[in-house]
């Protein structure tokens, strides 16, 4: 494997990773999602083409240079798409843009036709206006060095590529000086500085593609010219790339800390679900209760990644306000000086891991899951006092509920039944 095919390797598989981890939102998602997804697929094919065992597998079929043509018109089409895409990420911003979102949609609608028509007219040269190649090497423009269609050919390309990456050059640069999200704003300087270096890539080839058709030029030079432009190329695919990535990481962050928290709050939720299953908008899984040993971790599975929930943070905040719910429901059941009980009792059995109050609210849904239901269902109990606040702010509340569980899980049920039948004066 040569450099060239190994840098066409890790630039195509950056490209895939992100096509494979955008399906499920490109099947579900908008135009930008969509778009986005078909950017990343189609520029994948084309640095796959960059490659030797692609070109001879193409070349297999008897047309010399295919795949060339082939990296050509898929880069093409990963250009349209994704000036498709920029259209459609300032048609969902503000009216702030509007300007920005006009100039997008008429450089869309001007890219869309444009494609058709540059790959019609680069397709038909490419058969017959370009001569045999070289094949003793390895580059494109010195294969067809002289060739008056080559002009045609690639100038045609790159004032399409030129043209569209000035456009998200422009567009993206903009987008990062109003962009609040740091990630996001990142992700969009580092893709703006690929796009200039796209220009300049595109300014370079082109003035070598007229060189070589009106003069010859020295091997040195050539070499000079394919390794200078060579580089800018793997730079700007490697900085767009990485620029893309760069919102993703954050999004991947939030997933990861949602799977976490709910992880945390599962056992907590799951029996005080049990207890007020009409209550909690979805019930705990008990699929596979009765399998030995795995049972439990496939319910838990399938609760924290399976539920009908629209995303991971819709689950977690369903999961903090069932706790909060059942809780309620709970203090109709619970003796009014169950609070001053679980305070004495965290006080009197010391907890290195967690905090006096953490522990009593923990032992106090333990002891109310084990108190039975008013007598009188159809007369209200009057609620017991539940001085506990984490707040209502997210931020706070999560963090709050994962140390109560954590403290919920270290309680046995003889030591919340002993509480309920204990008086405060046996803690004195």
């Amino acid at each position: 494997m040569t450099v060239t095919d190994a840098f066409a390797y890790a630039i195509s598989g950056l490209l895939t990773i992100q096509a494979v981890l955008r399906v499920k939102s490109a099947l579900n998602g908008r135009r930008r999602e969509r778009s986005l997804w078909g950017a990343f697929a189609a520029l994948a094919v084309s640095w796959l083409c960059r490659t030797s065992a692609v070109n001879n597998l193409l070349d297999a079929t008897g047309t010399p240079d295919l795949g060339f043509l082939v990296k050509h018109a898929t880069a093409i089409i990963g250009i349209c798409v994704l000036l498709r895409y920029v259209t459609a990420v300032y048609a969902d911003a503000d009216a702030d843009v509007r300007r920005s979102a006009r100039i997008s949609a008429v450089v869309h609608r001007i890219a869309a036709r444009a494609s058709v028509g540059t790959i019609a007219v680069m397709t038909t040269a490419f058969f017959f206006l370009l001569d045999p190649p070289d094949t003793s090497t390895l580059f494109f423009l010195e294969r067809h060095e002289g060739d008056l269609g080559l002009p045609i050919y690639m100038g045609l390309f790159y004032l399409y590529m030129g043209a569209a990456a000035a456009v998200c050059a422009v567009q993206w640069g903009g987008a990062a000086r109003t962009t609040p999200v740091r990630s996001v704003r990142i992700g969009m300087l580092l893709m703006s500085s690929a796009m200039v270096l796209a220009v300049l890539y595109v300014l370079l080839r082109t003035a070598f593609v007229v060189a070589i058709t009106v003069t010859t030029v020295s091997d040195s030079t050539s070499q000079t010219q394919e390794a200078l432009t060579d580089s800018l190329l793997y730079l700007f695919s490697l900085l767009w790339g990485i620029g893309a990535i760069a919102p993703v990481s954050r999004a991947a962050s939030e997933r990861y800390r949602a799977v976490r928290n709910l992880l945390s709050l599962h056992w907590l939720w799951k029996e005080l679900a049990m207890a007020a299953p009409d209550v909690v908008r979805h019930r705990p899984s008990r699929l596979f209760a009765r399998l030995p040993l795995v049972g439990q971790a496939l319910d838990t599975f399938r609760d924290v990644f399976a539920s009908p929930d629209a995303s991971l943070l819709v689950r977690l905040n369903r999961y903090t306000v069932d706790i909060r719910d059942v809780i309620f429901e709970l203090r109709r059941r619970a003796p009014a000086d169950l609070v001053e009980r679980a305070r004495d009792h965290a006080q009197s059995v010391p907890d290195d891991l967690h905090g006096t109050e953490i522990r009593a609210e923990a032992l106090w849904i333990r002891s109310a899951l084990l108190c039975e239901g008013p007598a009188t269902p159809d007369k209200p109990a009057p609620l017991a006092p539940y001085p506990f606040d984490p707040g209502t702010d997210p931020r706070h509340e999560v963090p709050h509920l994962r140390a109560v569980a954590a403290a919920y899980s270290r309680i046995r049920k003889s030591e919340a039944r002993a509480l309920l039948t204990r008086t405060a004066a046996d803690y004195t």
